[in-house]
């Protein structure tokens, strides 16, 4: 009798890249004609691989807002396809989210969405300014820090607990003008992946969301301009190839000036000296030495510089503050099926505040510092697995609120030393396909946090030399997700995840702030841990036209951070000596409306949700909301084309009112004042909402001419509602007979702004 032998397997892989730029494909789809559950998509780096049993296959590569493209393969043995594809929709199917039409019911990710920056500025812009986090604010389950902020909360969870990284570099302080605009310049980006619901295991360090930002690598075909004329700052970016089709570059440039063309008239008031502007760079190059090798380095510098003057009462103020990143990048394919990727990032984030009257001058000043580096390795076995795994160390520096100061010969200032931590991480992942119609993702990750010297413990005065441990955490983070397909429409997705979190962010504002500290776990401040529960039920309807979905969560968090009721903000105290740690809760539902093609297309999205915590020195353990809780959250993005001219966008937020904790009285014993303040958080401020929209006009042009321009024109908060930024308390004292009386005011900082944009693109 014969023996029956197992069917064959070969490896068909490559690169999937923009046919007109040689820009690679994030999470273009790979798969079989006849039976597209024989697929892939490729990873970060546009590389795919796909093994099947011997035989003839028709292949198609897609990716939406380009042609689909088909290729006929003989599979006998490995093979190395590269695909180039090319832009060729029809404007009636611009998306809003380019990805695979049903990837939101076939995926196993729950949670997970990808914003390539082409569709983020069909938004209306602020100042001409497309803005990246303000568009996942929009999202649901995704909330705004406050008026006008970059800053964000999701589900619940507070902004520290967002991990944050641009081509891998985590930035600590997102936000431009104190937050209104953020640090990434759109003409920068290709493609932003926001991941709330099921962190896999690559990620780690954070509790509730990571944000992977990645830069563009330069047009390795044709040089290329393109930027921006804006009422307050302008863009710049260039690129293109240094070797055609094997190296390239892309240098982006942003910087703010409207107070440096009001610098004449300043210069005539008492104000002489003062000014603000922002500006950031950003570059990157590389080159590909063989099919197997490439090089990427990268990097990102950011400044804001903020000058006051005031020469009547002879008073100085200065603040400037950013971050510096830099990424070397190496991949190599060791064979068809095993990708590796080796890192190594350097990320910087200082703060510094000065001034002074008179003889009297301080400065204060704060930061951190991290050296990183990975290795990440993607596995191809077959079809139904693709398996990550790697390593990676991180050496963190901690540079504390330090004050010096000086008031004539008499000098000043706090004895606080730099902080260290080495935090080191290993993982491994696989996304198994079991059957038709069911896929699991499961991960484990261990992670190991150590606050080494030099120090000086604060429990028992001992010493510590440098990189000698002073106290060590560690623990295990599985995660597990599941996609049932209910049916080709439809299916359900469940996720459980469990992170530690070794690092802090020291925020008492509602708004996150570059006056904000970041400290590491110590053998006094321990690592936050978090759990979440989701589960969502997904439907396309009328062949994907619109996409409908509903998530629930539920998050279960420890070791969470707060300040005592007694707190107040001595910079002579270290301010983990006025830490109160306890437990908190999240839970919600994301209730998710998009229609993606058409003339008219957009998205509505509404949460309704709780955060809330509970620490025993507070209020004896009286569960609380969190200065980010918003019960409704409600946006409504629209985007209308007329015609090959004119384009048209709207957006339409609403929310609960920001949590607050009132005054309640105040009075005077002696001449004391006394201040009364009611429960925690036990008020809120009136409901937020506002209307934005704007218009872009395309002069008409000839096919034949490179060079392309266009106009927008943007109108934030049209009904110029007084949304509040803050609210302060004003108390009004008569030493004379004992009384006193606290009045509560609302500041609003945002009216109605217009702005006009040229923005032009030389090809």
């Amino acid at each position: 009798m014969a023996a029956i032998l197992p069917a064959q397997n070969a490896t068909i892989s490559g690169y999937v890249k923009d046919a007109n730029s040689g820009e690679t494909l994030i999470g273009a789809n790979v798969y079989n004609q006849a039976d597209p559950g024989q697929g892939t998509s490729t990873n970060a780096y546009g590389f795919y691989s796909l093994t099947l049993p011997a035989g003839d296959y028709t292949l198609v590569f897609s990716y939406l807002g380009y042609r689909d493209q088909q290729t006929s393969i003989h599979l006998q043995a490995n093979q190395s396809v590269n695909i180039n594809l090319n832009e060729g929709v029809s404007m009636e199917e611009v998306v809003v989210v380019a990805e695979q039409r049903d990837r939101n019911v076939t995926s196993t990710e729950l949670g997970k969405i990808d914003l390539p920056i082409e569709n983020i500025k069909l938004l209306p812009a602020v100042f001409g300014e497309v803005d990246i986090l303000k568009t996942l604010q929009l999202l649901p389950g995704v909330m705004s820090s406050g008026e006008g902020s970059s800053g964000f909360y999701v589900r619940g969870g507070g902004a520290d607990q967002n991990l944050i990284l641009l081509d891998e570099a985590p930035v600590y302080n997102t936000g431009h003008l104190l937050g209104f605009f953020s640090v990434f310049n759109a003409d920068a980006i290709k493609n932003t992946t926001l991941i709330k619901g099921d962190m896999p295991a690559q990620y780690g360090g954070r509790l509730s969301s990571v944000v992977d930002v990645q830069m563009k690598e330069g047009n390795n075909q044709k040089y290329a301009v393109d930027g921006g004329i804006g009422l307050i700052a302008s863009r710049l970016t260039i690129q293109g190839p240094v070797v055609k089709e094997k190296s390239s570059f892309m240098v982006s440039a942003r910087r703010t000036y409207a107070l440096d063309l009001a610098q004449p008239l300043i210069r005539k008031s008492n104000f002489a000296g003062t000014n603000y502007y922002f500006y950031d760079l950003n570059t990157k190059l590389n080159y590909q030495f063989s099919q197997k090798d490439r090089l990427y380095l990268s990097g990102y510098f950011g400044r804001d510089v903020f000058a006051f003057n005031s020469n009547q009462s002879d008073f100085n103020l200065r603040m400037p503050y950013g971050n510096a990143t830099a990424t070397l990048r190496w991949n190599h394919l060791f064979n068809d099926r095993l990708f590796m990727n080796t890192s190594v990032i350097y990320n910087d984030y200082d703060f510094s505040f000065s001034g002074g009257q008179d003889l009297f001058q301080f400065k204060l000043f704060s930061g951190v510092r991290d050296w990183n580096t990975k290795l990440d390795f993607d596995y191809y076995p077959n079809y139904r697995h693709a398996i990550r795994f790697g390593i990676n160390a991180i050496h963190h520096r901690f540079v504390p609120n330090v004050v010096q100061g000086s008031s004539g010969d008499v000098t000043f200032g706090s004895d606080f030393t730099d902080k260290y931590g080495v935090e080191t991480a290993a993982y491994i992942q696989d996304e198994i396909k079991l059957g038709s119609k069911f896929n699991v993702q499961l991960g484990m990750r261990y992670s190991r946090f150590s606050q080494v010297g030099p120090y000086t413990s604060k429990l028992n005065g001992s010493e510590y030399g440098a990189w000698s441990p002073v106290t060590t955490y560690d623990g295990l983070e599985p995660r597990a997700a599941l996609r049932w397909q209910l049916r080709p429409s439809a299916s359900l997705k469940a996720a459980v995840t469990f992170t530690n979190q070794y690092i802090h962010l020291v925020s008492n504002s509602a708004s996150t702030l570059p006056t904000d500290v970041w400290v590491p776990s110590t053998e006094v401040v321990k690592p936050q841990q978090g759990i979440q529960y989701a589960l969502g039920v997904f439907k396309n309807w009328k062949d994907n036209l619109l996409e409908t979905s509903v998530e629930v969560y539920f998050r279960d968090l420890a070791n969470q951070i707060d300040y005592r009721d007694s707190y107040v903000n001595n910079l002579s105290n270290d301010v983990e000596d006025d830490f109160v740690f306890g437990v908190g809760r999240a839970y919600g539902a994301e209730f998710f409306l998009r229609k993606s093609k058409g003339d008219l297309n957009g998205w509505i999205g509404y949460t309704i949700s709780r955060s809330e915590r509970s620490f025993s020195a507070i209020e004896e353990g009286r569960w609380y909301p969190t200065t980010f809780d918003r019960t409704h959250d409600v946006s409504v993005v629209a985007n209308y084309r007329l015609n090959d001219r004119w384009s048209f966008g709207g957006v339409v937020v609403y929310g609960t009112g920001r949590a607050y904790t009132p005054v309640n009285g105040v009075y005077l014993i002696g001449q004391d004042l006394v201040t009364e303040y009611g429960p925690r958080n036990s008020s809120r401020l009136e409901p937020y909402h506002r209307l934005d929209i704007s218009a872009t006009y395309v002069p008409a042009k000839s096919a034949q001419k490179r060079f392309q321009g266009s106009w927008t024109f943007s109108v934030y908060n049209v009904y110029n509602h007084r949304n509040p930024y803050f609210t302060y308390t004003d108390i009004d004292t008569n030493l004379a007979t004992g009384e006193a009386q606290a009045k509560a005011y609302k500041v609003s900082i945002f009216p109605v702004i217009p702005s006009v944009t040229w923005n032009f693109k030389w090809k």
